[in-house]
């Protein structure tokens, strides 16, 4: 189990390295310009290479990305070079990361007390009206274009419910909108799984055997089925879990939510470098954390999941 877990966090390191490496190293081989923002045709040859060497960026990429990771690792994401000017970044995550948290722990639990149990009645009432109405929902909502969706529900919800379309940290009405949208596809995904999973545990022996014994329909659907289609999913929960808790950068962009998301899409397209580097590089760690967790819970949850390699004594 040790060498498992071992192993599995190896991986995971080198994954983020490899991931970290790479955006670092293209962020690096953008034109100059992007390095200045708009105001790079106002300035001197002199001053561009004055400003350079300020930053670090006259040196030899091995050399800037030495340099990056020695400050990573004492907490130091560097500082803006266009959003804030010279502010540290940390700081300025400071401020953004609170509005990602609460609004996506609060999807994470809408999404969760709703898209499993939704799943388990789809196939507790498989081929009847529930599952069919079920099925409806969740393939118009996965054929549906995201952008689309979400407009829908950003126009027509807030019609019909006399909700506001800019958020305000202050008035949790405007709350409703941005957690429903982020919570909606990560339902679906639930629902869908769920059900697969519990369906294809029905067909086991030991359902048979129950069924045989008397013991009923409801009881073997949500004491033994639930239970074990709940192992396979517990594999993509971490991963999704913590996608949501960081929230979605279209949603947050949609309703002006001051988060990590909305962040992002503005420092890309102001060319800040240093801060598209910083939070691509908190996206990736989370990402890869939960695969990572994701490996270990099923693990740990299930007994049956062996660690030797085949051929190997057991």
């Amino acid at each position: 189990m040790l060498e498992y877990i071992l192993k599995r966090t190896a991986g995971a390191i080198i994954s983020l390295f490899v991931v970290i490496t790479l955006i670092f190293v293209l962020l690096r081989l953008m034109p100059m310009e992007g390095y200045f923002g708009a105001e790079y045709d106002k300035l001197s040859e002199e001053v561009r290479a004055s400003m350079l060497a300020e930053k670090g960026l006259d040196q030899p990429i091995y050399v800037q990305l030495f340099n990056f990771y020695k400050s990573l690792f004492q907490g130091d994401l560097g500082k803006s070079w266009i959003y804030r000017p010279n502010y540290p970044i940390v700081k300025i995550l400071e401020k953004k990361i609170p509005y990602s948290l609460k609004i996506g722990v609060i999807s994470m639990i809408f999404s969760l007390i709703v898209g499993i149990p939704l799943g388990a009645v789809m196939a507790r009432f498989k081929g009847k009206f529930a599952d069919k109405l079920g099925t409806a929902f969740i393939a118009i909502v996965e054929a549906l274009p995201t952008a689309v969706l979400m407009l829908f529900l950003q126009l027509f919800f807030s019609s019909w419910f006399n909700l506001s379309l800019l958020f305000d940290k202050n008035n949790y009405a405007t709350w409703v909108l941005p957690i429903f949208s982020i919570s909606l596809l990560s339902i679906c995904s639930y629902a869908m799984w769920m059900r697969r999973y519990m369906i294809d545990n029905i067909n086991m022996d030991y359902v048979k055997l129950a069924r045989a014994k008397g013991v009923s329909g409801s009881r073997i659907m949500f004491r033994h089925v639930f239970k074990n289609a709940f192992v396979p999913m517990a594999q993509f929960l971490p991963g999704s879990v913590l996608s949501t808790i960081i929230g979605s950068i279209y949603i947050e962009h949609l309703y002006s939510i001051p988060g990590t998301g909305s962040l992002l899409i503005d420092v890309i397209q102001l060319q800040d470098n240093t801060m598209v580097q910083a939070l691509v590089l908190i996206y990736a760690a989370i990402g890869i954390a939960g695969m990572f967790l994701g490996d270990v819970l099923m693990a740990l949850i299930d007994p049956r999941i062996s660690f030797v390699k085949k051929g190997d004594d057991r």
